[in-house]
């Protein structure tokens, strides 16, 4: 009676995006997705707060491991937007049947690539985390809070090769539950696991953030699992289809990898800006890990609806709607302008009390405002550079992403702090004029690029 009831429901969430209204779609799909992100990464603001608690030291230490443990996460984020696109072009399509092959072989191979990154992920971690950072106690954090986390990749992998199908389809909110849900176990669980309790339980200290996040996110992947083998496109499985079907997993591979190498990309970008940080110190690695925390709170709307333009394009783009994939972009676009105007204003005023409730080290302040007022001028230009890779994935053209990416967040990155700061010895302001300058010259390439692919694929990104 249970599972019957999951399924009715789940049968409300799943949306057909090829009719109705494009403003309508994009509410039902992106507020639940906003919310969710939200807590996600209020979740990792209760981190970086504990961390203060600590010692800078132990800022410092969350930030270059918390760095490392996502270049790992790449994998997760690539298999859910691949997801994303398969299943959502079958569905757009008609064709239930391939749906659910995508779904049950990318939940397979999820499950295998979880297994092969925990191996690599003990050796990669602690020597990645070496590279930008001095010996000394932060160096020690970061490397204990990313073992501790490699026990946490099944639950992030899994979640999001599961919220993929289930976005889809059109559910945005299973993970929006489940995300909250996490929210409010990591506030309880951090200080139980860090200070323990008194006569009872002996607390964990630092490592005891990672172990709050383990627990949690694992609760998250048993969530959305739950609510996947619920639907009914998952109704009556048998494990025969679980074996490994090479074809299929050469089709979610090849959608997958230029995007996790994308994501990879971007998150070796901040290694590259910590190699930078490290020579001014401890306080300018913990306040830039903070100050990306401000920034992704004001960038939630922008996520929330550009992840919401995926399965908007990608069904579709599999139901031939070619005009309704146009409309979908420029909605995004339009809205997502609205939004920036809101933002930016409150990245330039509003970014010393957002660093002051983290910490109260005046240089750790005085670091993260300089970035977050460079950084407001640029908003703009990501949420552009998001919707665009939204888009080449719903085409299936994620090959795109990758290029883009490696430019922007690799060569360009590497190149304009380097000529900043060794070149022109405009100290730390050269790493965030480097970083500015690297996302506007990647916008001009992701626009070409968007207009290109648009044209062969759907007879034009603008107006035919």
């Amino acid at each position: 009676m249970e599972r019957e009831s999951v399924v009715a429901d789940g049968a409300k969430l799943d949306r057909d995006l090829t009719q109705g209204s494009m403003a309508g779609h994009f509410r039902a799909l992106a507020l639940p997705a906003a919310v969710g992100m939200l807590f996600s990464t209020l979740y990792n603001v209760v981190d970086v707060y504990f961390a203060g608690q600590i010692s800078t030291q132990a800022q410092a230490g969350l930030a270059v491991g918390f760095q490392a443990f996502f270049i790992n996460m790449a994998v997760g984020f690539g298999l859910g937007a691949a997801m994303g696109a398969l299943v959502g072009k079958a569905k757009g399509a008609k064709d239930e049947n391939q749906a659910r092959k995508l779904a049950v072989q990318g939940m397979g191979l999820g499950a295998l690539l979880t297994v092969i990154l925990m191996i690599i992920a003990v050796w990669l971690g602690p020597a990645l985390i070496a590279l930008v950072s001095e010996p000394g106690e932060y160096r020690d954090a970061g490397t204990s809070y990313f073992i501790w986390l490699i026990l946490a990749l099944p639950g992030f992998l899994m979640a999001y090769a599961g919220n993929g199908v289930l976005q889809a389809r059109g559910d945005t909110k299973s993970m929006q539950r489940a995300l909250v849900v996490a929210f409010f176990a990591n506030v309880g669980l951090n200080p139980l696991f860090i200070y323990g309790m008194p006569g009872l339980v002996q607390g964990m200290g630092f490592n005891g953030i990672a172990a709050s996040t383990v627990v949690s996110q694992t609760g998250v992947m048993v969530y959305i699992l739950y609510r996947l083998f619920g639907r009914k496109i998952m109704k009556g499985l048998s494990m025969p289809e679980f074996a490994p079907d090479w074809a299929t997993y050469a089709t979610i591979l090849r959608q997958m990898l230029p995007t996790s190498l994308s994501i990879a990309v971007m998150f070796l970008t901040g290694f590259v800006i910590q190699f930078y940080l490290k020579g001014f110190g401890g306080s300018a690695v913990a306040a830039y890990g903070i100050a990306l925390r401000v920034e992704q709170i004001m960038l939630l709307p922008v996520l929330g609806m550009t992840g919401a333009l995926l399965p908007i394009a990608a069904q579709n783009f599999g139901a031939g709607e070619h005009d309704r994939v146009r409309a979908a972009v420029f909605f995004c676009w339009k809205l997502g302008f609205a939004m920036m105007a809101v933002a930016c204003p409150v990245l330039w005023f509003g970014g010393e009390w957002a660093m002051g409730f983290f910490t109260d080290d005046p240089e750790v302040i005085r670091v993260g405002v300089s970035y977050l007022h460079v950084d407001g001028f640029v908003l703009p230009f990501y949420m552009m550079l998001f919707s665009i890779n939204s888009f080449l994935q719903a085409l299936q053209k994620p090959i795109w992403t990758l290029w883009i990416g490696i430019y922007r967040q690799g060569i360009a990155v590497a190149l304009f702090v380097w000529i900043f700061v060794r070149v022109l010895d405009f100290d730390i302001w050269g790493v965030w004029f480097g970083v500015a300058l690297a996302v506007i010259s990647g916008w001009v390439l992701a626009m070409v690029v968007a207009r290109k692919v648009g044209r062969e694929v759907i007879g034009g990104l603008f107006a035919r």
